[in-house]
This record gives C-alpha cells, structure tokens and sequence, in this order.
C-alpha cells in the first residue's frame, strides 16, 4: 500500500472516530435544549437562546471529567453570541453567560501560579477598578453596582479564561474555535451582502438570522479574528493557505458591514505586525494595501459631512459629544455613575467614545484609571516574547483604536481580545516550561558570551 493510500486510509479512521462520538453529543446538546426550552419556554423572552445557552453549559460539565477546561472551550464560539437571555440581572447576553462560565472553570481548574505579565495586566485592571469605585459608592443604583462587576469580568476574567487554555496546552483549539465562529459569521454577513446588494441596496449590512448583529459588532469581532489569522503565530500550527483564504473571508465581511471602527482598528494592527516582521515574516509591502482602505474610511466620512443630513452618524456624534460634555460637567470629578444613560431618562444613549463613556460614568478620577489601564497594559504586552506578544498587543491595541470612534464596554468587543491576550500569555508560559525554546535562547546568549565548549578526549 502506497504512502498515499495509508494516510487516506488513516483519515478515514479518523473520522470514523469521530463521528462516532459526535453523534452522542449532538443527540445530549439536542435533548438538554429541547428539555430547557420546555422548561424555560412559558412565557420568557429569548427562551430559545437560554435554552442553547443552558444545554452547552450542561454539556460542558459533563466532559469536565475527562476534559478539565471544557466550559472554557465552549464558550469560545459563544463569545461571539450577543443575544440577550431571559434570565440573569440587567442585560445578560450569552456572551457574558458564557464568559461568566468559563471565568469559574477557568479559576477552579487553571493552572496556578500566574506568570508575571498577567498578574501585571490583573493589577492594572484592579486599579481602574479601584477608580471607578468611588462613582458606585457616590451613585448608588442596581446597574452602576453591576456594570462594576461586569466591566472587571470583561477585562480580568476574560485574561484569565485565556490564561487557563493556553496554559493547559488548549492555545491553538481555543483560537481556532474563535475564527472558526468569526468565519461563520462572516459567511452569513456575506450572503446577506449579496442578496441586499442584488437589491441594489449597498447600505452597510446588518445580519438578521439566526440572530440580529449590528454592523459594528460585526465588523469589530470579525476584525480580531481577523488579526489573529493574519498575525498566524507559528506556535497555532495554522496551515497558511487556509489561513489567507480565511482572512480574505474576514475582511470581504469588513468591508461590507462598512463598519469604520472596525478597519481603523485593524489597519493600526496589521501596522503593529508589519513593524515586527522579523518576527512575523510579514513584508512592508502590505501596507500599499492600507491605502484603499483609508481612502474608504475618509471617503465616507467626507460623504457624510457633505450630506449635512444632521441624523447621519458623524453629526450625530457631534452632538452627543456636546450633550456628553455638559452632563459631565454636572458631577466632574467621580461621574453620574456606571451605565448612567439606564438610570437617567434625560440621557438616552451611551457615549459613543471611551474616553467620553468613562468621563460621563466615573469623572476624572475614572478616566485616569481608565488610562493607566490601557497604557499599562499595552506596556506589559509590548514588553513580553514577541513570538506570542505581537498577536496579544494587536487585539488589545485594535479594541482601544475602535473605542476612540464607537461605544466601549460592550461585552463581545471587549472580551474576546483580552480572551486572545490570555492565550497568548498562557501559551508563552507553557512554552517555557514545557519546551527548550527558552533555555535554547539562553544557551545561545551563554555561548555568543563564553565561546564554544572544549572538547574532553574520552579515556
């Protein structure tokens, strides 16, 4: 039998294997839904997403015993699903459920300690926590005293779901359930693009099945995945074809939700890796293919402003950074409090800008906060291995570029690149303990300084 012959008959086996434990998930996913869906089903609104939510909880737990860290495995794809569910307190997509989820397997069953970069990012974050401490004590209501909860889950518990996988040796499947699922999406946002485009219709897309999904969330998640594909660090073993095709993929789904966040974010992260080519390979020539985007990007804009229609989206932030300025000038120093646009009517909207959200929310002593978080954290993660830093600072950077131009803390855009930078952070971790690549380095450094080693003659 040839070479040829035994690998196929090899695959073949493999799947065989496969399939035949397939089935039996399937049939548990489908009966534990079914079963939720009957129970949850009377009368609640999103009972069907619950239901999915609930059953992959159930089946996560059931594999804990044979894999530890299955929860956080699958809420990888889950991630990505900003669907409100009928149960939890405020506004609880399965993206949080999940995250929530994963965040308790991650602390119960994680790999303990903590390598020094994440204990790093976990005290920056503490420290903004800290900072915006002072607007829930000021402002006491149920949705400030959350969002504090929720706004440290999204940063802290999110690098330690990331740490956990990628510590466990999970780095690769974790990552390549995240593009899988941003894949997915961007196959259903360009179908949807075609079928309105046909239309004649060349708005920007919003997909409405299974699921809605506004075109910047599209375009902000869909840009992550994006980088991480492009970056496609050596250590994911991705294989480079289907890597490109991928992120052609990725960025045709870009384009079309037109989301302009979304490419500002991902062309200061496809800089970032460009400026690290020798330690990503990737050619300067790359960046002539920056300008038909920045050109897109100015030209909407441009078209935008010339309009003077004063509901299109430029102008109406220009007014809302008005109205924001004002309402801040009302409780400057500790804000009116966390998701303050919940608690006030007078407010109807989020501050579309960071900077402005956390000003409005937590005053100066916030902002602050908010600050030293992001340059200390991006400190921290410029600093570490390039080999599995470049990746983690070009998430992190594309999140806090896409603030600048559009809403902040909001769960899916926060989470899933500080998901990716614990990844990172745990897989250069188990590098170094579970491979010579660092003692390699060190021992290179040793012989550059001491020269080569003298020969001993056996007796």
């Amino acid at each position: 039998m040839g070479s040829r012959s035994m690998r196929a008959q090899l695959w073949r086996e493999r799947v065989a294997d496969w399939w035949a434990g397939l089935w039996r998930w399937l049939l548990l996913a489908a009966g534990t839904a079914a079963a939720a869906y009957i129970v949850l089903g009377q009368g609640l609104e999103n009972a069907t997403m619950t239901a999915f939510a609930i059953a992959g909880l159930v089946i996560g737990a059931v594999l804990t015993s044979s894999i530890p860290l299955a929860i956080a495995l699958l809420a990888m794809p889950a991630l990505f699903i900003v669907q409100r569910m009928a149960i939890g307190v405020g506004d609880l997509s399965v993206s949080d459920f999940a995250l929530a989820a994963a965040f308790g397997c991650a602390v119960l069953l994680g790999k303990r300690p903590y390598s020094a970069p994440l204990r790093a990012l976990l005290w920056f974050n503490l420290f903004y926590q800290f900072t915006t401490l002072f607007t829930v004590v000021v402002n006491p209501y149920a949705e400030n005293t959350v969002e504090w909860v929720h706004a440290w889950l999204l940063v802290s518990g999110a690098l330690v779901v990331g740490w956990a996988l990628g510590a466990a040796g999970y780095a690769r499947l974790a990552l390549s359930l995240m593009v899988a699922t941003a894949a997915a999406i961007a196959v259903l946002t360009v179908i949807h693009g075609g079928l309105q485009y046909l239309t004649g219709n060349f708005s920007p897309v919003y997909v409405t099945w299974p699921f809605e999904m506004h075109k910047n969330f599209i375009g902000t998640a869909l840009a992550f995945a994006a980088v991480v594909v492009y970056v496609n660090p050596g250590w994911a073993g991705w294989n480079r074809g289907l890597a490109r095709s991928t992120l052609a993929l990725l960025v045709a789904a870009i384009l079309m939700t037109q989301s302009r966040q979304a490419l500002v974010g991902l062309i200061l992260a496809v800089v970032i890796v460009v400026i690290r080519r020798r330690v990503t390979g990737r050619s300067r020539l790359v960046l002539f293919l920056l300008i038909p985007a920045g050109w897109l990007i100015v030209t909407m804009v441009a078209d935008q402003v010339a309009s003077q229609n004063e509901f299109n989206s430029v102008f109406q932030r220009l007014n809302w950074f008005r109205e924001v300025y004002h309402y801040w000038r009302e409780a400057p120093v500790f804000g009116h409090g966390l998701r303050y646009w919940y608690n006030d009517p007078t407010v109807p909207f989020q501050p579309p800008q960071a900077e402005m959200e956390v000003l409005a929310s937590a005053g100066i002593v916030g902002l602050v906060g908010f600050l030293v978080m992001c340059v200390g954290i991006l400190v921290v993660l410029w600093r570490v291995d390039p080999r599995y830093g470049t990746l983690a600072f070009a998430v992190v950077l594309s999140r806090i570029v896409q603030g600048q131009f559009d809403l902040f803390w909001v769960a899916a855009q926060v989470s899933i690149p500080f998901v990716i930078a614990g990844i990172c952070l745990g897989a250069m971790d188990r590098a170094g303990a579970t491979t010579p690549l660092e003692a390699d380095a060190a021992a290179g450094d040793l012989r550059a300084t001491t020269g080569p080693p003298t020969r001993v003659a056996s007796t």
